[in-house]
């Protein structure tokens, strides 16, 4: 099992040994204590109210690593009174399976359900997924799973059905530094390090709650003269560490900056502040990351180059290092600065992604379906499908909407760029739609 940020970890009220690793000291015993996850296991959220009905569904966790999928799931078996085991879908096969689920049910005869705790569940294949549903579908087993991944792709579909998805958050500044709080209270001694240090070394660890507490537990092992300030601290952990105002918001500060300078097709000041970023010490990783999401948020398919340009960056600095890969970040940003911009693909996909969620799982009509068995075939599986590269132009205007439910539009192009020319294929392909149902 892994504690509440990953790694080896006790079933729930085991007590730590006092020479163990701080982060093993700092785990959490009740629910109150687990830090960032308020949204779920505040008595609103869903794991709150769980706990306070006392009846616990199959759920999903869903998250960044480091931020206490793990030490939920201990918590939970805990609260509710649950026996728990714990397995890993990296270690585990099949045959460990079968004597989870063997023991499972010989404790649920005496009248002891089992919470079943398996971390990185999106390993498992899906023949092994399914393998889960018989013993959730009978109460045999509580199904928690940890998943660094999509659930929508990594999952079964049936397996998703039956569970619940809580999408766990990356730990926030606020959250990082009551872990701090806690560090320095149990030892009994602050951290040697500046206001400004404090504060980088928090930014530094980039939301997972585990790699902080064994940041801080290096620091705690070595006797210092003086604080550390930023650059001590970088030089001391052999990692670079950003630079951050006594106001404690210049990371993020930094980062909206550099944002909206791009958004606003300012690439001088957006120079500006990616130089503030990397000067200062920031992860050149971490500005290449918010440049990629940059280039598909606010650029799209009004410039398509520009998501292009921001991983050849990526790869020409895993490449070459710093200093030289740092002029690949710098090329990637004055290009999507001075690219046509376009939110349309961001405003699509949260339309799609609603759409989605209301219409819950309507078949496709059944003339797109495929139909490889003889089976299908004979029930109307492909009946009626019109293969377009056989039609005039190159297009049928054929229906491919769910039966009830009208074509729906999410994507609408900008006249911006690229976009001009999608929008101009678009209204061509949409009048022969409509000549295809006024015929």
């Amino acid at each position: 099992m892994a504690d509440l940020f990953g790694g080896p970890a006790p079933a729930p009220h085991a007590t730590a040994s006092p020479d163990g690793p701080l982060a093993d000291r700092l785990r959490p015993q009740r629910l109150d204590d687990v830090v960032g996850q308020d949204h779920l296991t505040g008595a609103e959220g869903a794991i709150g109210r769980m706990v306070a009905a006392g009846k616990l569904g199959s759920i999903i966790l869903w998250g960044p690593p480091g931020t206490g999928k793990t030490t939920i799931a201990g918590l939970l078996a805990d609260a509710v009174g649950l026996r728990f085991v714990a397995i890993s879908a990296v270690f585990s096969g099949v045959a460990e399976l079968r004597k989870v689920f063997a023991e499972a049910k010989d404790h649920a005869r005496s009248g002891k359900r089992t919470l079943l705790f398996v971390d990185e569940i999106h390993r498992f294949n899906r023949a092994q997924q399914d393998g889960f549903l018989p013993f959730v579908e009978d109460g045999t087993v509580t199904l928690v799973g940890a998943t660094t991944e999509n659930p929508s792709f990594e999952l079964n579909a049936a397996l998703l059905s039956r569970a619940q998805v809580l999408i766990l958050r990356r730990l926030d500044h606020a959250a990082l530094t009551r872990l701090l709080d806690r560090a320095e209270a149990m030892v009994e001694r602050s951290l040697p390090l500046t206001p400004e240090a404090r504060d980088a070394l928090v930014a530094s660890a980039d939301g997972d709650g585990r790699f902080l507490l064994n940041q801080a537990e290096t620091l705690f092992s070595v006797s210092f003269d003086a604080p550390l300030d930023p650059a001590a601290l970088s030089a001391f952990l052999q990692r670079r560490v950003a630079v951050y105002d006594k106001d404690r918001e210049g990371h993020y500060n930094l980062i909206s900056a550099l944002h909206k300078s791009l958004r606003g097709s300012d690439p001088q000041a957006a120079l500006y502040y990616l130089a503030r970023m990397l000067v200062a010490g920031e992860e050149p990783l971490y500005v290449l990351r918010r440049l990629t999401r940059f280039a598909s948020e606010d650029i799209g398919l009004a410039d398509p180059q520009a998501l292009v340009q921001c991983l050849a960056a990526k790869d020409a600095y895993d490449y070459l290092g710093s200093p030289e890969g740092e002029l690949a970040i710098v090329q990637a940003c004055l290009y999507c600065a001075t690219a046509p911009k376009s939110n349309a693909a961001y405003v699509a996909m949260k339309a799609a992604w609603r759409s989605a969620k209301d219409t819950g799982s309507l078949m496709p009509p059944q003339n797109i379906l495929n139909a490889p068995t003889r089976l299908m075939k004979d029930i109307g599986y492909g009946k009626g499908y019109a293969y377009d590269h056989d039609a005039e132009g190159g297009f049928s205007g054929d229906n491919y909407w769910p039966d009830g439910l009208p074509p729906q539009t999410f994507y609408t192009p900008t006249d911006r760029g690229v976009e001009k020319r999608i929008a101009e294929r678009m209204a061509w392909w949409d009048e022969r739609r409509q000549v295809r149902r006024d015929a």
